[in-house]
């Protein structure tokens, strides 16, 4: 019988958020499989955890996630950690969960500490609908390809980014956005976090002149709405020459393109009438 991944939030920064589920988790599985097992280490020494781990990051992904799920398939119990949040969001772990669900191998969660989602509670900004971006790209032009594809989002947008990339990842976004509120949630969770609310142009310009520090959540308002522009009596009465050569009378023509429009009927039907 197959052992169970199961996927354990870690605390992003503050080692009181991790909950009681997940370090049961770490007690009884028989191995843990971490993005860096040295940030791990520390993590299961502050609760006294003594478990083999195995390393599993971006570039040995594909051959450390065949390993991981031979040692599931032969009954073993595993959990999944990243250095800091919710393993496969925005992380590698990803790949290992497609893997295991391909396989048939039981993958199941225990909620934690996760950095997009509490800097978007914090930010002050929509949160009834939102998407997250994770990380941009690090190349110039494909990040900006990136954002111009965001433009017309009318969701709240959740970014992550490091700081010595911060400063022109906001100097795009004004460029691609225009100047939208946005809220910069630094070390959530940690000694110094910081939220600072404010618009993208005086963002960039605060990080002009202080170099950033600290990891960063970025949330940007979202487009505002494009209002439906009203149809004119002049195409609201070219519609409705469309239904009179389709067979209806005027007077019928001009109702069916009032309902269609908005344009008052008889501002129609006069038009329609002006022309016989």
């Amino acid at each position: 019988m197959s052992g169970t991944l199961t996927l354990v939030g870690t605390p992003i920064g503050n080692l009181s958020d991790m909950s009681p589920r997940a370090v049961e988790a770490l007690e009884t599985c028989d191995f843990i499989a971490a993005e860096d097992t040295r940030v791990s280490l520390n993590l299961l020494n502050h609760f006294g955890i003594r478990k083999p781990l195995i390393s599993y990051f971006e570039h040995n992904k594909r051959e450390r996630g065949e390993q991981i799920c031979r040692k599931l398939e032969d009954g073993e119990n595993a959990v999944l950690v990243t250095d800091a949040g919710m393993p496969a969001i925005s992380d590698p772990g990803e790949d290992l969960v497609a893997l295991c669900h391909d396989r048939g191998i039981p993958v199941t969660v225990i909620p934690g500490p996760s950095a997009g989602i509490a800097a978007l509670a914090v930010s002050g900004l929509p949160t009834a609908r939102f998407t997250f971006e994770g990380f941009l790209s690090a190349n110039k032009r494909d990040r900006r390809a990136q954002l111009e594809a965001l433009k017309a989002e009318q969701r709240t947008m959740v970014f992550y980014e490091a700081p010595h990339k911060l400063l022109a990842t906001l100097t795009d976004m004004l460029a691609a956005f225009g100047d939208r509120r946005v809220a910069l949630v630094r070390e959530i969770t940690k000694l110094h976090e910081e939220t600072v609310r404010t618009t993208l142009a005086e963002a960039v310009a605060r990080y002009e002149e202080t170099a950033p520090r600290g990891e960063f959540v970025v949330v940007v308002e979202g487009a505002a709405p494009v209002a439906d522009t009203p149809a004119t009596p002049e195409e609201a009465a070219a519609l409705a020459r469309t239904f009179v050569k389709e067979g209806l009378s005027t007077s019928d023509a001009a109702r069916k393109a009032a309902a269609q429009t908005g344009v008052k009927k008889g501002d129609i039907y006069r038009l329609l009438t002006k022309e016989t």
